[in-house]
């Protein structure tokens, strides 16, 4: 079966969730033919148009013909080359598994991400025709096969990272400015950036609060082992809004994306195995894997929260002022943190565009009068906006950089540069080597 690229339609969501007008000029009916054979695999024209077309979707500036449009092809068709490559060495290494079940579940919540996009059934099956699906059957056995593949080529990834055969290189300064002046004329001028300190105050329960909620989750643990329904459970009891009505279900995670004690006790858990309460500064966690992979699990939780009395959030409010007070007159943030910190909160954010600070944050620091603040400027503010909530944790920030909008200088992204580079180079490195061993026939 010819594989098909998946960024056709996902390039049809975002217009459709944008209101974008569609490409007209790549919807001209062609001629299939073969452009590449890799092995007994062929690399049909339809896949680099179809390519081609995401790419115009998704905003980058394709030539309309000449040396220039030929050059982007020849690209395009390389990268297919090199990921069929993958695919192959992945499919045929025995140590590589990829279970049904971990197919099933990333197609799950693809669909899930994409249908949710859309309004109605209606609007959902009209953009999967126009992108080549009769129906959402079609669509998801297409996506099975892609979502295998690329799971697939993450294993093989990571093996070889794991053994040591993609060791980043070290690219030179001029190859480093050539890459990026190769992807300068695609990319968007850089947006306003804002870089802050920050020291976050959190209520704190008093110690009955804290024995009730122990209490609490210790029982909803020995009913649990004794057979009792996570999921029902969850929806009961638990104090996580992002994850209750779904069961507690947290999806896939790797390490660095939960709190330091949550993610230490879930990568310990096999499977289907209920942990004692972990504490965090959330609260108390209790934590079941339900899948596992390299790197990765799939578990679910329930948070208990001890509760929090109106005169502990209000001390918060006013201890936030107050900081802000003494920051702002002079008073050393750094020292404050060490000494009032909440656990488990980012004492810095840096460099983050203004058009995506969390909600709460562009309110406290004055951008939606369109304003950038000033370096320098203190503020307090809550962490979530919610001020009836007596959980809120606050925030005293004061920004140490402001960059208005501009043009994407290099040395604003060096290192990011760096890091991309040496990773590609080793990849291609590898890749060239798995070229020499396999019939690569290319017929552009």
């Amino acid at each position: 079966m010819t594989r098909r690229l998946p960024v056709r339609f996902l390039a049809l969501v975002a217009l459709a969730a944008a209101g974008a007008p569609a490409v007209a000029a790549q919807e001209a009916q062609v001629v299939d033919r073969v452009v590449a054979v890799i092995g007994n695999h062929p690399i049909l024209e339809s896949e680099v148009q179809e390519e081609l077309f995401a790419r115009q979707a998704a905003g980058l500036r394709i030539p309309a013909g000449g040396d220039s449009l030929a050059r982007v092809r020849r690209s395009i068709i390389g990268e297919l080359i090199d990921n069929e490559l993958l695919i192959q060495q992945a499919t045929a290494d025995t140590a590589i598994k990829v279970t049904d079940q971990e197919v099933a579940a990333a197609v799950e919540q693809t669909i899930r991400n994409v249908r949710g996009r859309f309004g109605t059934d209606q609007e959902y099956g009209d953009e999967l025709r126009k992108a080549g699906f009769q129906t959402p059957e079609e669509y998801r056995r297409w996506l099975t096969e892609q979502q295998r593949n690329q799971l697939l080529v993450r294993a093989l990834r990571e093996k070889l990272r794991a053994e040591g055969k993609l060791r980043p290189l070290n690219p030179t300064e001029a190859e480093m400015r050539a890459w990026f002046e190769a992807r300068r004329s695609q990319a968007d001028s850089l947006p306003a950036l804002v870089s802050w300190q920050q020291l976050v105050l959190a209520p704190v329960p008093d110690s009955a609060a804290v024995a009730r909620a122990r209490t609490l989750a210790d029982s909803i643990v020995g009913e649990l082992r004794r057979g009792a329904d996570f999921a029902t459970a969850a929806r009961r009891f638990s104090a996580d809004p992002g994850s209750r009505e779904q069961g507690g279900s947290l999806g896939w995670f790797r390490r660095g994306q939960m709190v330091p004690a949550f993610e230490n006790a879930a990568f310990r858990l096999r499977p289907g195995q209920i942990s004692d309460p972990v504490e965090s500064s959330f609260g108390l966690h209790i934590i079941q894997v339900e899948r596992t992979q390299p790197a990765e699990v799939n578990a679910r939780h329930i948070l208990i929260q001890p509760d929090v009395t109106p005169a502990a959030a209000d001390s918060v409010r006013r201890m936030a002022a107050a900081f802000r007070d003494r920051v702002a007159a002079g008073a050393s943030l750094d020292s404050l943190q060490r000494l009032y910190q909440a656990p488990d909160q980012e004492r810095e954010a840096k460099l983050v565009p203004a058009t995506q600070l969390p909600a709460p944050f562009a309110a406290g620091f004055g951008l939606s009068q369109g304003v950038l603040p000033d370096s320098g400027a203190v503020f307090a503010f809550g962490l979530t906006g919610a001020a009836d909530d007596p959980r809120e944790k606050w925030v005293v920030a004061r920004v140490t950089e402001v960059r208005p909008s501009g043009a994407v200088r290099f040395e604003d992204v060096r290192e990011r540069v760096r890091s991309q580079l040496g990773e590609e180079l080793a990849m291609r490195r590898w890749l060239d080597g798995l070229r020499r061993g396999l019939y690569v026939d290319i017929r552009e």
